[in-house]
Parts: C-alpha cells; structure tokens; sequence
C-alpha cells in the first residue's frame, strides 16, 4: 500500500465493546498500514482495561505485535495520532436505557438513534465529543477524526460545524445492505454497483447494476428476496415496490412507527434495556475470568456475546422477541465477517493512506453530492477517499418518494446541533417537532421535559426559555 501512516490510531470510548473487533482489523493490517500502536481512551478506566486484556488477546491471536496502550490523560493519548475514531457513549448503557424508556412511556418507539431517544443521545453526547476534537484539534491537528459515535450523522455535523479538524463519518449499515443485494443477485460484491443516498439511518438504494445492466428490479420484484435483505422482517414487500427503492433497516422506525412502538409494548422491553442486561452479564462474567488469569476464555464469552447480540438485532422491534433468549449460534463469527464495524473502520483508513482513490460510503460535508441540500449538510453518499482527502461523489437529485423525508430529518438534525450548542431546550422541542417520527408541538414538548428531567447529569445544561 502506498502513502503508509506510521504511529498510533486513537480510539476515544476504547471501552466500547466493539473494540475488540477493531483491533483484529488493524493488528490483521498492521504492516499494510504501518501501525505501531492503539491508544484507547475512556474515562470508565475498569472498562477500557478490561477491554485492552481482550484487544491484547485478539493481537496474540492474529500473530500481531500491535502495542496496545490505555493513557488516562485525552492529551497523552492523542498526541502523535494518525487516526482518531470516536466511538463515544456519554451516560453508558444507563442512559440509552432509559431514554428509550422515556420515549416509550411518551409513545414512541425507544431507539438509541432515531425518534426521542435519538435526539436525546445526541444532545448528551455533542458537547462531549467537541469537547474531545478541541484536544484533538490542539495535540494532533493533522490528524483525521473518523467518527463512529451515534448518531454518527447528526454527530458528524456538530464536529463539522463547529471544529477545524478533518471529519469524515463512518457507519456500517450501507454496506451491509450492499452485500445482501450482491448475495441475492449471485454476484461478487465487487461487480454489482449500488446507487445510494441519503443521511445516516436515513438512506436508500434507487439502482442496482451489474457490468452496466440494471437489476434493482430483480430485487423488487421478489419478495423472499426482499426479506432477506434485512435481519427480521421489516418492510412490507409492496412498500418497497411502492419506493422503487431498497432503504436501510432504520427506515423502519420511520415507515413503521406504530408496530415498532407495539412490539415494544408487547415485549415489555426496549432494545436498550435489554442490551444493558445483557452487557451486564458479559462484563462480569469476562472480568472474572481475567481475574483469573484466563483471558483466552474472556474473549471467548465476549464473542459469543457479540454473535447473541448481532441475532438478536431488530428482532424486538419487527418481532416483539426478546433478545435475552437469542442462541448465539444464530449469527456469524463477527470476526470473520465480511462487513461490520470493523471492516468499515479499516477500508476508511485504508483509503486515507493510499495514493489511490477507492469509493466508500461516509458521512461527510454535501458540497455538490444531494443538489436538495446545503453543501455544509453532512450527508451519507459514496466518496472518493485517498491521502489526497474526501471527495463526495456527485449523486443527484434524491427521488421524489424520499426527498420530502430527508429535507425534513436534516432540517430537524441542523436544529438538534443547534438546541446543543445554544444549550436551548425550547430549540430541542421545535427540533422534535420538524421530526416526522414525532410532529407534535405537546407531545415533543412534553418528551423533551421528561428526557431533560431524567439526566439533570448530562442534559441538564439544556434551559426553557423564561424558567
């Protein structure tokens, strides 16, 4: 590979669960991509040290000699970064739980990204992570800032809003839509080209062509094969066909809004509350097993907790099935999978330090790419990425099916980045209101209060106007 970075990759929220499966990545593409070492940051320091024993697991394992490092100071532990990927949860578990209980209680479906609960994880999460870029910005200015934390849109637009670092946002659902559909299609991922647009959570594939002939209506004419493009059964086939578009899994929370909330109710749970139980378990039951001494069989349990989880996605919300009886066994190794939160991470960094230019899908500044929108929105589309830098690829016009939909979801993320830096709870609640999830002055207002009230901690900075 030409153009390698040479030193650290920085993972701010190294406590994460998924770092394990970032780590395999780069330790499998150390040499390809000259990493020395990975920093991992997180203010939870019994986490982020239970998550370094497992990431040093993974590196033994792949035959790596990728140091791996946990500095308790954000400044230590940037300075010298290549790469600095965000993957931040302000609150834990906790707080995700609770906000999708929140919006439950208030008639929405609880979800960490769209809806009430959405907005909820970014207002808590936005000042941190500028926070975190202004150290970014101070100790590593040439470094790219590559954004996972969710919402990695909405997030993606603060950071570009309101910082001079090199942003680009990343998230793995386009991709994995991408593969379904050359799966179906019985061709190499390689040769099937999708058309796709949109924001983050909020995209769609409108084209499908392989070596130059178009087949997105082999797709949409199937049913079967319209189910098995996503992990439970969300959409109804006719929908899809109504579209002409193939959209990803999160449109359901927008397409389908009362069965998502019905699930729920049935199922007595949230996907939050019940990620949390099990997260729980996991934790303890690994760290046990590294306090004594057996960090092979620590990662074990972490992985199979990682195959339960990933079985177990949108199976509430399509389904109304709990996660916590989920088998495993049901979902791939996610280390050998072809698509994920790892891989996605490293096509980025991949491309970021080659001479030549390959095309992926990220979050980043419109310019030209969706003519619907302001060339300072941060949009989903293909780019083409190289150490030269990011260049959206001109997509078009949005199809008139889904363009009201994104004009919309962006007009409301402008406002939630807004109501963020404003400290302004009325700016969240008209925020609320431009949301089409919720487009109700009372009922986002009275959501609002509630998700305020319930973490004066992390939301409490956010003030009514004449209170």
């Amino acid at each position: 590979m030409e153009g390698k970075f040479k030193g650290k990759v920085v993972v701010l929220g190294g406590g994460s669960v998924r770092t394990p499966l970032l780590i395999h990545g780069i330790a499998e593409a150390e040499q390809s991509l000259g990493v020395a070492e990975v920093a991992l940051f997180d203010i939870d320091r019994t986490r982020v040290e239970l998550m370094a024993v497992l990431c040093r697991e993974v590196v033994r394992r792949v035959g790596g000699q990728l140091k791996i490092t946990t500095p308790e100071r954000i400044e230590d532990a940037v300075t010298g970064a290549r790469f600095v990927i965000s993957s931040l949860r302000v609150g834990g578990g906790a707080a995700r739980a609770r906000d999708e209980d929140v919006a439950h209680k208030h008639g929405f479906a609880g979800q960490e990204t769209t809806g009430p609960g959405g907005m909820a994880m970014a207002l808590r999460t936005i000042p941190v992570a500028i926070q975190y870029a202004k150290v970014v910005e101070k100790y590593a200015p040439e470094a790219w800032f590559i954004n996972f934390t969710n919402p990695a849109g909405l997030i993606t637009q603060a950071l570009t809003s309101n910082t001079r670092l090199r942003v680009i946002g990343i998230c793995d659902t386009p991709t994995e839509v991408f593969h379904k559909i050359a799966e179906e299609l019985h061709e190499p991922r390689e040769q099937v080209a999708c058309h796709y647009a949109g924001l983050n959570h909020l995209g769609w594939v409108t084209s499908v062509e392989v070596r130059g002939k178009e087949r997105i209506g082999e797709i949409l004419g199937s049913d079967e094969a319209l189910r098995r493009l996503y992990p439970a059964d969300l959409f109804a086939p006719e929908l899809l066909r109504s579209l002409q578009a193939i959209p990803t899994e999160y449109l359901f929370f927008y397409y389908s809004q009362q069965r998502a909330f019905e699930n729920q109710r049935s199922a007595g749970a949230t996907r939050g509350g019940e990620v949390q139980k099990l997260e729980s378990t996991v934790f303890r039951e690994t760290a046990n097993a590294v306090a004594a001494g057996n960090a092979s069989a620590a990662l074990d349990r972490h992985t199979a907790y990682l195959m339960q989880r990933s079985a177990s996605y949108f199976r509430l919300e399509a389904r109304a099935e709990s996660a916590l009886g989920v088998a495993a066994a049901e979902a791939p190794d996610p280390y050998s999978a072809e698509t994920g939160y790892h891989r996605m991470a490293l096509d980025v960094m991949g491309a970021l330090a080659s001479s030549e230019a390959r095309q992926v899908v990220v979050n980043v500044l419109n310019e030209r790419s969706i003519p619907d929108l302001e060339p300072d929105d941060v949009v989903e589309v293909p780019c083409l990425i190289s150490a030269k830098g990011v260049i959206p690829v001109r997509v078009g016009p949005l199809a008139q099916a889904v363009q009201g939909l994104v004009l919309a979801v962006k007009e409301y993320e402008r406002l939630v980045v807004r109501a963020a830096v404003e400290g302004s709870a009325d700016v969240a609640r008209l925020a609320l209101l431009s949301l089409p999830i919720v487009g109700d002055w009372e009922r986002a207002g009275a959501v609002t209060k509630a998700l305020v009230e319930s973490d004066p901690e992390h939301l409490g900075y956010l003030r009514w106007a004449g209170r």
